[in-house]
C-alpha cells in the first residue's frame, strides 16, 4: 500500500474535541474478497452526516477486484457509537418523513412483492439488517397474509421499535444467532451488506438459512456510477463515514457471491437519489455552508431528492444506477 502520510496523518484516530469526544477504536482489514491488503487510497473523508466522532477516515480500493473499502474502520466494539440513537434505519416513519415516506412505501412495497413472485402462500422470508422493521411492515401490509415474516437487527433500539410494531425481529447478528437451516424461502439484504465487517462470512449464514433454490436479494450502493466517479476523492454519499466499511460494484459483488457457492440469478441497477443528494450536502457541511442550504440536501428534502430521482434514471437506463440489485440463489 502506498504511503498516505501526507493525506492521512493519523491513520489510528484524532484528538479529542474540545467537549471532550475522545476518537474511535480502529481496526486494520484485508480486501473482504481477495483476503489481502493490495489497496490505494481514494479517498479521505469524516462523519459528515452524524459528527460521531473527530476520527478522519480512509477509503480505499483494492487492486484485485476493485472493491472499495474502509481501513483502518471502527471495531465491531464502536456499532453503539456510530450508530447514535437518532439515525434514521432506527425510525424510518411517516411522523418524521411525511411525504418522503409516502412515496418511498410505494416505491420499495412495489419492488419487495416483484421479488417475491413464485413464493407460496407458506412463504417463510426473512429480512437481514431490518432496522426498524420498515420493508417488513411494507411485506405485511401489502403481501400475503400468511407469509412468515421475520427479522434480524443488531440494534436493541432498531429492535425494540419493530417489536413494538408487532414484528417478529431477532436482535443480533446472522452468523451469532440459532436459527433453523435450510428453512426460509427468501431473504432480504437491503442496504446491509455495506455495514458488515465479513461479508463473505455474514452471506454463507444467509445462505444456510435458505432452502435449496432459495434466494437472496442485495441491494447496496453501487461504485460503478457518475456520482462516484464525480465525488469519490472525500464528498461521495455512499461511504456514509465510517458507517459503510465495504462498497461493490457488479463485477466483485459476483465474486463474492462465487466465494460462497451462491449463484447469481440476476445483477441489475434501480434508481436512488440519496448518494447524489448527500454528495452535495457532505461537501456544503465541510465547506462549512450556512445550515438552511444544507437542510436542502437531506432524507426530508422533496425538492432535491426528486431532481436527482430523475437524473439518475436517465444513468440507471445506462446501466449504472445508483445502487445494485443482486438476486444470488442457493444450489
Amino acid at each position: 500500500m502506498k504511503d498516505l502520510s501526507d493525506t492521512f496523518p493519523q491513520p489510528y484516530g484524532a484528538p479529542c474535541r474540545a467537549d471532550g469526544t475522545a476518537p474511535l477504536a480502529m481496526t486494520r482489514v484485508k480486501c473482504c474478497i481477495c483476503d489481502v491488503d493490495d489497496a490505494s487510497a481514494v479517498a479521505v473523508g469524516e462523519d459528515f452526516e452524524y459528527r460521531t466522532s473527530p476520527d478522519t477516515f480512509l477509503a480505499v480500493q483494492c487492486r484485485g477486484c476493485g472493491l472499495v473499502y474502509l481501513n483502518p474502520r471502527p471495531d465491531i466494539s464502536e456499532l453503539d457509537r456510530i450508530y447514535p440513537r437518532d439515525y434514521h434505519a432506527y425510525e424510518f416513519s411517516a411522523e418524521r418523513f411525511g411525504f418522503v415516506y409516502r412515496v418511498r412505501q410505494r416505491l420499495e412495497a412495489k419492488r419487495l412483492l416483484s421479488a417475491c413472485k413464485g413464493l407460496g402462500k407458506d412463504a417463510r422470508i426473512i429480512d437481514v439488517g431490518c432496522g426498524d422493521g420498515f420493508h417488513l411492515r411494507l411485506l405485511r401490509d401489502f403481501g400475503q397474509p400468511t407469509w412468515r415474516l421475520e427479522g434480524i437487527e443488531p440494534s436493541d433500539l432498531a429492535v425494540k421499535a419493530g417489536m413494538n410494531e408487532g414484528l417478529e425481529i431477532h436482535s443480533g447478528m446472522v452468523q451469532d444467532l440459532d436459527l433453523p437451516k435450510n428453512s426460509y424461502d427468501l431473504a432480504f439484504m437491503i442496504a446491509t451488506i455495506e455495514h458488515v465487517d465479513h461479508p463473505a462470512e455474514v452471506l454463507a449464514a444467509v445462505r444456510s438459512l435458505l432452502k435449496p433454490g432459495g434466494r437472496i436479494v442485495i441491494v447496496t450502493d453501487n461504485t460503478d456510477t457518475l456520482d462516484f466517479k464525480l465525488s469519490k476523492a472525500r464528498h461521495w454519499g455512499g461511504y456514509h463515514f465510517p458507517r459503510h466499511w465495504n462498497l461493490f460494484n457488479s463485477t466483485n459483488l459476483r465474486m463474492l457471491a462465487q466465494k460462497v457457492d451462491l449463484e447469481v440469478a440476476q445483477m441489475t441497477t434501480i434508481v436512488s437519489p440519496v448518494n447524489w443528494v448527500y454528495s452535495i450536502r457532505n461537501a456544503l457541511v465541510d465547506w462549512n455552508a450556512p445550515k438552511w442550504l444544507i437542510n436542502q440536501f437531506s432524507l426530508q428534502s422533496t425538492l432535491s431528492l426528486g431532481v436527482f430521482t430523475i437524473f439518475d434514471m436517465i444513468h440507471q437506463r445506462m446501466g449504472h444506477g445508483a445502487l445494485l440489485r443482486a438476486v444470488l440463489r442457493k444450489p
